[in-house]
């Protein structure tokens, strides 16, 4: 009886983790946005994996855990590359061409994008209609963009789908290491990895002045430093490793819905509803395409 109950307990607590992750990270888009309206973008990406990158490293030492094995350390720089260095840069540039709401529908293909790595790395052979549902989001996707060409940015579309693409890749590399490094561990040791580079950046791009910056840009750059570079993937890969990558991976299909609506609240952007559709519709053929990805667990022997 105790048995059964630990198991449950276990995925209860994972689901709740990776929801307290995509609550955070849906406030990464309008806060980068605040962000760069006071401070450039490339100083904006190093400086906050620098800070938290300072304090990965501080929680690694406070709770003396071991060096990652030499085969994780190739896994780790894609991590950093992906999800420290590479989504923010890119989100941080479109956002100078797009608004966050309009960038919010292309984070509806994240967990397709995370599927189609963790495909690819983990040699999974998905039912065809993985694919079917994988062609519906897109082609969604590029519908709307073509409808809206007008008004949408086409420097700042290729942008969110360049940082989409890499970002899928670091989150599937951190859900395989989390099974064995640890969930917070994961993004600790990806930030400490990145540091010796965005140390000596943060401070060759740092602006000549900080007189001109607005109080909402460093309430940005704080946010996006402690919440979307940290704290939330010590939520999310904590929730990865506890209830199952595919499991828990679906909830960030909801992270659209909560972007879009703190863009509205925050921004006060206006949010058409045309794109409030191709998100649901993204978001549907996103969750039809996670569903058949999967494949039936293999039971270990005993």
């Amino acid at each position: 009886m105790g048995m059964d109950s630990l198991p449950m307990d276990k995925t209860t607590n994972g689901w709740l983790s990776g929801l307290a992750g995509v609550l955070i990270f849906s406030g990464s888009l309008p806060a980068t946005r605040l962000a760069v309206q006071g401070l450039d973008p490339v100083f904006l990406t190093v400086a906050r994996a620098t800070i938290a990158g300072t304090l990965g490293l501080l929680l690694l030492l406070v709770f003396r855990q071991a060096r990652p094995a030499r085969r994780d350390l190739i896994p780790l720089v894609v991590v950093a590359l992906g999800v420290v260095v590479g989504f923010p840069l890119l989100t941080a540039l479109a956002l100078r061409h797009v608004s966050s709401a309009h960038a919010v529908v292309f984070v509806g293909l994240l967990p397709l994008a995370t599927a189609i790595f963790g495909v690819l790395r983990g040699g999974e052979r998905p039912q065809p209609a993985f694919w079917l549902f994988s062609a519906l989001g897109s082609g969604a996707v590029v519908a709307f963009a073509l409808r809206h060409g007008i008004d949408a940015s086409p420097i700042g579309d290729a942008l969110m789908l360049g940082a989409i693409v890499v970002c899928g890749l670091g989150y599937a590399e951190g859900a395989r290491l989390s099974r064995h490094l640890g969930g917070w561990q994961v993004i600790s040791w990806a930030l400490v990895l990145s540091l010796p580079l965005m140390l000596p950046l943060a401070w060759w791009t740092r602006p000549a002045s900080f007189d001109g910056v607005s109080h909402a840009a460093f309430w940005g750059l704080a946010y996006v430093s402690l919440f979307s570079m940290l704290i939330g993937f010590v939520f999310w890969y904590r929730g990865l490793a506890l209830g199952g990558i595919a499991a828990v991976g679906q909830l960030q299909l909801l992270q659209p819905f909560f972007g879009l609506l703190l863009a509205g609240l925050l921004l006060h952007e206006q949010v058409p509803p045309a794109m409030v559709v191709v998100t649901v519709v993204v978001v549907a053929c996103v969750a039809g395409a996670r569903r058949f990805s999967r494949t039936a667990p293999v039971r270990p022997a005993v």
